[in-house]
Order: structure tokens, then C-alpha cells, then sequence
């Protein structure tokens, strides 16, 4: 069974139409049609509710991180911990490059967020070196964390980017819409 209100996660999107969308509307995050898929689909509310279970992740770990680095205990713990956030990062961007070719027709780098998705590549990057040392015994326990806290430093970071963006495409729909000359 199909649902025919939703649309398709690989279905492709007229380029030319999101262009003329967005003569009138220069700067903007989102033309109509992209505005209009991103509200109707359901990856974006996929999207908001794995953010901030991420960020939950990501605090009870640093803690955990934190407590190894600073007494020596509860390794393991720590370990589990950045495992489980670099599976729910997995998680979140999987479903993020879905909704971003539901929304712009690319599965990354569409322009309205590039720089969050290169960047992302890099948490991306070091979450995967710290399993690569994790499950190769490569690299001291030490060595693994301070990777991890290189890895949560630069997902805060990407965070950021994306609040910036949630900002502007907030800011930018509560302003009044232009008036046809």
C-alpha cells in the first residue's frame, strides 16, 4: 500500500522549477516547492526527533569520556557510549541525505546546505576513525578517546551550522511574503 499524499524519498524534482522559484525570492533557504515538500514530508519530523536523541547521546558520553579521561574509570562504559552515538550519527545521516532528496532532489550537498553536509562528512569521518581504532585495537584507550572528543568538538560545531539554518528558515517564513510588482 502506497500513500499518495507523501512524497517519494528517490523521486526526482524538476530543477527548473525550484530555479524560477527562487528569482523572486533571492537569498532564500528554501524556494516555495522546497518549502512545501519539506513541510509536507516525513523525514523532517524523522529529522527532528533524531537531533535532538543525538544530542542526548552526545552529552551522556561526553560525561562519560570526561569522567574516563579525568579518573581513568569506566572505559568500557565510555567506549559503549561513543559506539551508540556514532550509530545513531549513521542513523541521522542516512535519513538526512533521504529528506534532503525528498526536499532538494539530492541525497548531499544540495546549496542551500553544503557547507553543513561537508562538514558533517568530517564528524562523519572521525566517528568512523574511532571505530576503525575501537575494533582494530589500534591506538591506546587514550588515543581513542581524544579522537572521540576531535569527533564530538567538530559534531558540535556542525550542530551549530545546523541551528544556524533551522534559524534562518524560521526567520525567513515568518517574514511577510513579497507582494507581486
Amino acid at each position: 500500500m502506497t500513500r499518495k499524499d507523501q512524497a517519494s524519498p528517490v523521486a526526482p524534482t524538476a530543477s527548473k522549477a525550484r530555479a524560477s522559484d527562487r528569482q523572486g525570492n533571492k537569498g532564500a533557504l528554501y524556494s516555495q516547492e522546497e518549502r512545501r515538500r519539506r513541510d509536507e514530508s516525513v523525514w523532517t519530523l524523522v529529522q527532528g526527533v533524531l537531533a535532538p536523541l543525538q544530542f542526548l547521546v552526545f552529552l551522556v558520553s561526553l560525561a562519560l569520556v570526561i569522567r574516563y579521561m579525568t579518573t581513568g574509570e569506566g572505559a568500557f562504559a565510555a567506549d559503549m557510549s561513543i559506539v551508540l552515538k556514532t550509530l545513531v550519527l549513521y542513523t541521522i545521516m542516512i535519513t538526512g541525505s533521504i529528506w534532503e532528496k525528498v526536499v532538494f532532489g539530492r541525497w548531499l550537498f544540495a546549496p542551500a546546505f553544503f557547507w553543513e553536509d561537508v562538514f558533517s562528512m568530517l564528524v562523519l569521518a572521525l566517528h568512523t576513525l574511532y571505530l576503525v581504532m575501537l575494533l582494530g585495537a589500534v591506538g591506546s584507550v587514550e588515543q581513542r578517546m581524544l579522537v572521540a572528543l576531535a569527533a564530538y568538538t567538530a559534531y558540535v560545531i556542525n550542530a551549530a551550522q545546523f541551528l544556524w539554518k533551522l534559524r534562518m528558515a524560521r526567520l525567513q517564513g515568518a517574514a511577510p511574503a513579497a507582494v507581486p510588482a
